[in-house]
């Protein structure tokens, strides 16, 4: 498991990052506060201040893990 912060400030920005997520099988969170919103859910990242970085928890191990983290590099915070 792996917690990092992602911006995510444009509706560009929300669909790629789903886009590049929807490809793995592991599970994404993002972490607001008290929320916790599944990041495959385009409504769902909607639902939360984007003005802000978000708390984006992967849960993957390994070299999986190494892998989501390439593809989601470009939007870390």
């Amino acid at each position: 498991m792996l917690d990092m912060y992602v911006s995510l400030g444009t509706i560009e920005s929300v669909k790629n990052f789903v886009t590049k997520i929807t490809e793995f099988e592991e599970d994404f969170d993002l972490i607001q506060g008290k929320y916790v919103i599944d990041a495959k859910s385009v409504l769902g990242i909607f639902s939360i201040d984007l003005s802000k970085p978000v708390l984006l928890r992967i849960n993957a191990e390994g070299d999986r893990l190494e892998e989501i983290k390439k593809a989601v590099k470009e939007f870390t915070a």
